[in-house]
């Protein structure tokens, strides 16, 4: 039974329906299809009310969403309901200030991985590391929603039906994500651009190839005099996860993140943990 912001009951219409509305292509399960898309829709659907979002769904997929506006720490949509007059929906999260993404892209060009990545217009799983590393969630944990129809409730099934929309124009763009934050994608990639390219590290176990017949006059001598022998390099540790990079991929998603996404985070988490029970002992 719904009820109006002043606590009065009112019958909720149907909706007037919308040609050309922004319709999300998932007509059924889960909205969302990228890893980006789906951690965003995980984070909605923990903290907003269950019922409205089933509503919300419902009107995403009818295509009741007008259009929506996205900028640094907010979006604003318009969504047409059971009145004549479309409501006005705004929600706003704390974009990063500019000290904020000059240490964050600092960090970005400094990793190979990433740096390439959003170069090519992708985004590693591994980025919301660096972000919680510098204190500065990529993902909004908490979501200011406010529209101006008769419920009550936050989210109402207008702002769930943009909240969908949105997840599903990051599944096409995850720079949008960024760009809620603060950072649109020409200023992120210049940024990135002007950065200097990641050194590789030095394996210290690499040794130059000879061939054999330019050492056959030293070929049982050592390279260097035993009395000048140093403590050897500490061990060059390999990622836990060195073995899922190597393979090929098996073609499973859980809840649409790839499987090798989640055995990655499961494999540091254990080594990590091994590592605890190693110090201890």
């Amino acid at each position: 039974m719904p009820f109006d912001r002043d606590g009065r009951f009112y019958e909720a219409g149907r909706a007037i329906g919308v040609e050309n509305g922004l319709a999300v292509r998932a007509k059924r399960g889960k909205i969302g299809e990228r890893w980006w898309s789906r951690r965003f829709v995980d984070v909605l659907e923990q903290v907003c009310d269950g019922g409205r979002l089933t509503r919300g769904r419902a009107y995403a997929r009818k295509g009741q969403v007008l259009d929506f506006q996205l900028t640094a720490g907010k979006v604003t949509a318009r969504v047409q309901g059971s009145r004549p007059k479309p409501y006005a929906v705004t929600i706003t999260i704390a974009a990063f200030g500019e000290t904020q993404w000059t240490s964050l892209t600092s960090a970005l060009g400094s990793r190979a991985l990433y740096r390439a990545a959003l170069l090519a217009g992708e985004m590693p799983q591994e980025i919301v590391d660096l972000f919680a590393e510098h204190n500065l969630p990529l993902f909004p944990d908490n979501l200011d929603i406010d529209c101006n129809c008769p419920d009550w409730g936050v989210p109402c099934k207008h702002g769930s039906a943009v909240l969908y929309v949105l997840a599903e124009a990051f599944d096409d763009d995850p720079f949008l994500v960024l760009a809620w934050r603060g950072r649109d994608r020409e200023a992120l990639l210049s940024a990135l651009r002007g950065t200097p390219e990641p050194v590789e590290a030095v394996d210290p176990l690499a040794v130059e190839e000879v061939p054999l017949e330019d050492r056959l006059a030293d070929y049982y001598s050592p390279a260097i005099s035993l009395g000048r022998l140093r403590e050897r390099p500490a061990r060059v540790t390999a990622p836990p996860e060195l073995l899922l990079r190597a393979l090929d991929a098996p073609p499973v998603r859980v809840r649409h993140i790839p499987l090798n996404d989640l055995l990655k985070s499961a494999y540091r988490t254990l080594a990590e943990s091994s590592s605890t029970v190693d110090d201890d002992s």
